[in-house]
């Protein structure tokens, strides 16, 4: 069993829902240690992984800071998808890599914690035989994979999983390897994501979107980007 699915199996054991003022108030102060500067710096070098505690303060502290733009659109991710519908997977050619890795850079300064981008990035370095890149963003990945799936068990509305991005909730089920159906708004602040298949008795995830839209445009209408699936791009186990 991979990392990955092992964080995933026990996620929901360790629930812990968002406290908004709580994580306001300590991303917010320079003494904390969640101070955001600091955590976003510490996430952005990677030199030694993150506690959970930290994660949990770094991907929902983002919803404060000027630069999150859930709404904007983001050209890089398009071309990333673009590149990787023609690269061989298997045996891809060094060119394709390293424009990659450059445009999957420039996604993840716009959305630092996409699962999509931090898989794709850490299936670019390790095809490209950088095993300290490769492991650190699988770290990073499963770290905010982690993050979303203890932040509620998903199965009701009113015990939703909360994410920062729309593409969050629908990359946390790529990442299981299962598929899913078209999201539905079911409330002002939950969306309900079927499964094409059940899963012990389990049709589908909710998920709190509520932060997307806290600083929402005058008649701003939502266009979703183009989703995905994990495919051939599996996480790896490390010891």
């Amino acid at each position: 069993m991979t990392v990955l699915m092992s964080v995933l199996s026990v996620s929901t054991l360790l629930a812990r829902t968002p406290d908004n003022d709580d994580i306001y108030a300590k991303i917010a102060d320079s003494a904390s240690p969640y101070y955001y500067p600091n955590l976003k710096m510490r996430y952005d070098q990677w030199i030694t992984p993150m506690s959970s505690e930290e994660m949990h303060y770094l991907y929902y502290g983002y919803a404060y800071q000027p630069e999150y733009k859930p709404l904007d659109n983001n050209p890089y991710l398009t071309r990333v998808l673009e590149i990787m519908a023609k690269i061989a997977i298997e045996e891809p050619a060094v060119s394709d890599l390293d424009e990659l890795v450059i445009t999957a850079m420039s996604s993840y300064e716009r959305d630092p914690f996409s699962p999509q981008i931090l898989n794709i990035l850490a299936y670019a370095y390790g095809a490209l035989g950088d095993k300290a890149r490769e492991k650190a963003f699988y770290e990073r990945l499963n770290g905010v994979l982690e993050i979303i799936g203890t932040s509620g068990d998903g199965l009701k509305e009113k015990s939703p999983m909360h994410i920062t991005m729309f593409g969050h909730a629908l990359d946390y089920i790529a990442s299981k390897g299962w598929n899913y159906g078209k999201a539905r708004v079911i409330s002002r602040t939950v969306e309900y994501v079927p499964f094409e298949v059940a899963r012990n008795k389990v049709k589908g995830f909710y998920f709190d979107f509520s932060r997307i839209y806290w600083n929402k445009p005058e008649n701003y209408t939502f266009k979703r980007e183009r989703t995905w699936q994990f495919n051939n791009l599996k996480p790896r186990e490390y010891k």
